[in-house]
């Protein structure tokens, strides 16, 4: 049987004392000491959906103006991992505002069903979905990524874009999406990686660190919020590490695909 390990990007609650300086307060438990993220038990995932709610009416534009638009192109690649499956079953966990929920339809599937836990971002998604007319294919609702109600082997392929860096417990989350896949169905993970090329990775690190929390507190009109985001993504494992974490969920064949120079990667593995 499966333990899941939990992801050590977020920590328990800290017993080191704060130093001047290093403190930034994000909302109740929250916090980000000397650039970890530290919580309390069992909050988290109620601060992720307030947090997500909170950005839900500036997330779409945010994403396209810090992206420069090449998550378009992120997402268009992600999706073509899984020609070969032409899945007519697709659940995108983490869905947001269903952007990548309606990307998928360039694969032609019979049903495409979104979750969140985040219900402004399920209901923006909602409205976008509906003004476009794809009520009949696409579904988005509410559902915890590490509680899914689904059974077993009910979808071809499993998404996740952007959104497993926030799961609460990582290997969990991966856990049951391996679990809702059909055998030799796929899961498909896009997410922020960290160059290592000098001299890229300074120039990443500044933008992350400097100016997208600025753009995006003055977008947003959340300040917390866009640090929270660049922190998640620093502390989230990747590449060989990634890798190992999908194997220990019980994935079989897991591979790695680093985009733009290492910014985004796509993580794939075969129930």
């Amino acid at each position: 049987m499966l333990r899941p390990k939990k992801y050590t990007a977020i920590e328990e609650e800290s017993q080191e004392a704060p130093r001047a300086g290093n403190v930034l307060e994000l909302r109740g438990p929250f916090r980000i000491l000397s650039g970890i993220i530290h919580r309390q038990p069992a909050v988290q995932k109620q601060y992720v959906r307030s947090l997500f709610d909170s950005i839900a009416h500036r997330y779409d534009l945010l994403n396209h103006l810090l992206s420069g638009g090449i998550d378009f192109y992120w997402r268009r690649r992600a999706l073509e991992h899984l020609r070969e499956v032409r899945p007519l079953r697709i659940l995108d966990v983490a869905t947001g505002t269903g952007d990548f929920a309606i990307a998928a339809l360039r694969l032609g599937p019979e049903k495409v069903v979104g979750i969140d836990i985040a219900e402004e971002m399920l209901a923006r998604g909602g409205a976008k979905v509906a003004s476009r007319g794809l009520g009949a294919v696409i579904s988005l609702q509410p559902g915890d990524a590490e509680m899914m109600e689904f059974a077993d082997g009910t979808f071809d392929a499993v998404t996740v874009a952007f959104g497993v860096r926030n799961f609460e417990n990582l290997e969990a989350g991966l856990a049951e999406m391996r679990r809702v896949l059909r055998p030799g169905g796929k899961a498909v993970i896009l997410e922020f990686s960290r160059p290592a090329a000098f001299p890229l990775k300074q120039l990443y690190l500044f933008y992350f660190r400097r100016v997208l929390p600025l753009i995006g507190a003055l977008v947003s009109r959340n300040r917390t919020a866009y640090r929270y985001l660049p922190e998640t993504v620093m502390q989230f494992p990747q590449g060989d590490s990634m890798l190992a974490i999908l194997r220990r969920t019980g994935f079989s064949a897991p591979a790695a695909e680093r985009l733009t120079f290492g910014i985004a990667s796509i993580y794939t593995g075969i129930r």
